[in-house]
């Protein structure tokens, strides 16, 4: 059990403004190297490393650090000195006592070369590299921004519920839970409740929250559970006000974490972060279809695109422009959500788009319909059950502004940030099809 130390715990960044000081140390022996005569250890905690010195002359200092093993949680107290020959920072700390807090089965389970499911089925250990420790200090900075945003840009904060009565966009890809003799939906998104909450005069809404699809694909960037980022607006002209508004949101949340995390990301990632100039360009979708024919990639669907051709466009205007991230906007509104607005010139197009960055789409969005009978009409032309959808459908028949939002996937935008290879490098514990622990 670890001993009441009189020292407050310094963490291992604090040291070069310690040195000549006792200090109490918490983390991680990343590393042991024996001597005769002395004892090396490599202890990280989440700020960094430092090197730890022991001399084997103190005897019940060396019986304790005999039992030590790689990874073990331990503690200690010691004197910080400088040590110019030492690459961790240019000093040392030399032992004076250590107490194994938490002894690590002497052979690790993984590395850091293990494959990516032997990292996320030993998930305890995997979470202490420095890499993966940086994603999620990566996240952290990431939201704050993106609640700092909003916050000067007067949206209030929802949290609606994950149990439904109904499904939340389409009759598939839903997991149905029982529920006290009844069948529940796990929500797919929280967009009724948003459009619910512009109905009630909340003119600008955010949520930050899990989201549910039983989409049997096994790619790099799906999973069944993920963390979405929901936007809703009131009293938009068109879809390109909700663009304005995303481009400015993202601008302002990169450039966060590019200050906070520039030069680490370099370091561990590879990856250069700078703040994207505005504005994003922006095609339809029939000059992105026309463009890929160019490109000699013919889309499968007449409606949407594929990975290819996310990958493609992507590329053909970063060659173009220099531009990372590109709107494509006018969807055919037979491949889009039945609550998308239908523009008045062309009604077989939407009012929708789709934001590609570095190949990737991480948000869809769309100016909504907002007009009760329309509404109607767009759903009975889907072939929907009028009376499954009455609570959405009762949200507009008092009235409702003209409004539009988009739907974010906070893993895709941190796949994009550091350019890994995979949504589970960015995912804290993954859900597939396949994976349902730990």
């Amino acid at each position: 059990m670890l001993e009441k130390s009189t020292l407050k715990r310094s963490v291992i960044a604090q040291l070069p403004m310690l040195v000549g000081q006792r200090v109490r140390l918490c983390g991680f022996a990343e590393a042991i190297r024996d001597q005769k005569r002395m004892r090396f250890i490599v202890l990280r905690d989440h700020t960094g490393k430092v090197q730890l010195t022991q001399s084997k002359d103190n005897l019940s200092l060396t019986a304790v650090l005999d039992a030590l093993t790689p990874e073990s949680a331990v503690a200690i107290t010691g004197l910080v000195t400088s040590a110019p020959g030492v690459k961790l920072g240019g000093l040392e700390v030399s032992l004076e006592t250590a107490d194994i807090c938490g002894l690590a089965d002497a052979r690790s389970p993984i590395d850091e070369e293990s494959s990516l499911d032997k990292w996320i089925d030993h998930r305890q250990v995997s979470l202490r590299y420095p890499r993966q420790q940086l994603v999620f200090s990566v996240q952290t900075t990431l939201e704050e921004a993106m609640r700092s945003f909003w916050t000067e840009n007067g949206f209030r904060e929802l949290h609606s519920p994950k149990l439904m009565g109904t499904f939340s966009e389409s009759g598939s890809e839903v997991f149905a839970v029982k529920y006290f003799g009844t069948t529940a939906f796990l929500a797919q998104s929280p967009q009724f409740y948003k459009q619910m909450a512009i109905a009630g005069g909340m003119e600008r809404v955010f949520e930050i929250g899990p989201a549910f699809r039983a989409e049997p694909s096994f790619t790099s960037r799906h999973e069944t559970e993920f963390t979405s980022i929901d936007m809703e607006v009131a009293w938009i002209d068109d879809h390109y006000d909700l663009m304005d508004l995303e481009e400015r949101w993202l601008a302002h949340s990169v450039s966060a974490v590019a200050k906070a995390h520039g030069t680490a990301i370099k370091e561990l990632f590879d990856v250069e972060i700078s703040p994207p100039k505005l504005p994003f360009p922006k095609i339809t979708f029939e000059q992105a279809r026309e463009t890929l024919g160019t490109l000699g990639h013919d889309l499968q669907k007449s409606h949407d695109l594929d990975a290819e051709g996310e990958r493609l466009l992507s590329e053909w205007m970063a060659a173009k422009t220099g531009h990372e991230f590109l709107f494509i906007t006018d969807y055919p509104a037979k491949g889009r959500a039945f609550y998308h607005m239908r523009r008045d010139d062309e009604p077989h197009l939407t009012k929708g788009f789709d934001l590609l960055w570095r190949g990737m789409e991480i948000t869809t969005g769309a100016q909504r319909e907002h007009r009760y009978d329309r509404l109607v009409a767009q759903a009975s032309e889907r072939g929907y059950k009028l009376n499954a959808l009455s609570d959405y459908l009762e949200f507009f028949r008092y009235g409702c502004p003209p409004h539009g939002g988009m739907g974010v996937g906070l893993a895709r935008v941190l796949m994009r940030l550091l350019k890994t290879d995979s949504i589970r490098e960015v995912t804290l514990l993954s859900r597939t099809p396949k994976r349902l622990r730990p």
